[in-house]
């Protein structure tokens, strides 16, 4: 028997003032009972009750026992009841970390709702673009917009999948023309963002039988082309298809911004200064609005997941758990994983 249930047994005893009734109390046999008292008075070196023919009482000891023990397990059923009480309203500080673009396009506007909904829980909310360690900071909740390593430290649970985008402000289009191929971008300005891995290499892929004009995508077509016609029937869709899908096109850029914040290079590009390439989570709103145009949108840059990522535990905390269900209800409903991958 465990600590708190001898001291359970113990406080019964002298509540009941019966060893019998006290076993009955706590679920025991008499004997087991007895064996338990005799264990904890051995262990405390003294003698804790005293019994006669009719009843049993408490020592001099076994009184100021009684009421300690009493005061701790009324002090543990109040912690118990506090841990129960913030699992149905949680309570407390919420520590979450997320880029600054994802902040404050996908964070902020919905806290209103969040705080409204939980008022005992406080959001404290740290931008960055690097990633922190989530243990060592005490960060109950990460956004992660970029690769995420391996960690086993770490639960990961996805959010959403976007695109990788380039995009232009219509006066920059106009003043310097559409690129229509791949390499077309070497002639034009670039804003780049430098936390992307190889930032400076940009590899597009391609689908289907209509490529660019350059050479090599008219030599890749032709060659589709070819395996269509000599192909046997039952394979030739499927072969062609398999062949077309890995249309693939790489360039070196070089930027005329470059910029470790999404949100400086959103501005340069409203304002007209080159095309920027940014996941589609941060640029969406603006290209529905038309104040930005995607440019050689048929072509896709490698995609990026978006995820959350939280300490390994045996019970996540309930103000943790009611926010990450609170932004995965709110991306379904605004549909965010279908407008981001399209």
């Amino acid at each position: 028997m465990d600590r708190w249930r001898e001291m359970e047994l113990f406080v019964q005893i002298a509540e009941q003032g019966s060893l019998t009734r006290a076993a009955e109390a706590v679920g025991l046999s008499n004997a087991a009972a007895s064996r338990h008292l005799s264990t904890l008075e051995q262990r405390v070196a003294a003698r804790l009750v005293e019994r006669n023919t009719r009843r049993l009482y408490l020592t001099e000891v076994g009184e100021a026992f009684y009421q300690r023990c009493k005061s701790i397990l009324a002090d543990m059923q109040d912690a118990e009841s506090m841990a129960n009480a913030t699992a149905v309203n949680p309570t407390g500080d919420l520590r979450i970390t997320a880029s600054v673009s994802f902040a404050m396009r996908h964070i902020a506007p919905i806290l209103p709702a969040f705080t409204q909904r939980y008022p005992q829980v406080n959001v404290h909310l740290m931008t960055s673009n690097r990633y922190y360690d989530l243990i060592e900071n005490g960060i109950d909740l990460a956004i992660r917009t970029r690769e995420v390593e391996s960690d086993s430290t770490l639960t990961i649970r996805r959010l959403a999948e976007t695109r990788r985008v380039l995009a232009a402000s219509p006066r920059y289009l106009d003043q310097y023309g559409t690129p229509q191929t791949v390499q077309d971008l070497s002639r034009h300005r670039l804003l780049l963002y430098t936390y992307a891995n190889r930032y400076d290499e940009l590899r597009f892929t391609r689908r289907g039988n209509t490529v660019g004009s350059t050479p090599a995508n008219a030599r890749t077509a032709a060659a589709a082309a070819s395996a269509l016609a000599s192909a046997p029937a039952s394979s030739a869709t499927s072969d062609a298809a398999s062949t077309v899908a890995s249309i693939t096109e790489s360039i070196t850029v070089k930027g005329l911004l470059e910029s470790n914040e999404g949100q400086v290079l959103v501005a340069a590009a409203l304002d007209g200064l080159g095309i920027l390439v940014q996941p589609k989570y941060i640029i969406y709103d603006e290209i529905v609005a038309g104040r930005l145009v995607p440019v050689l949108d048929d072509w896709d840059l490698p995609r990026l997941s978006i995820n959350l990522a939280y300490p390994n535990r045996q019970y996540l905390p309930a103000k943790t758990r009611c926010f990450i269900d609170f932004l995965a209800a709110h991306f379904d409903a605004m549909e965010f994983g279908r407008k981001w991958s399209t």
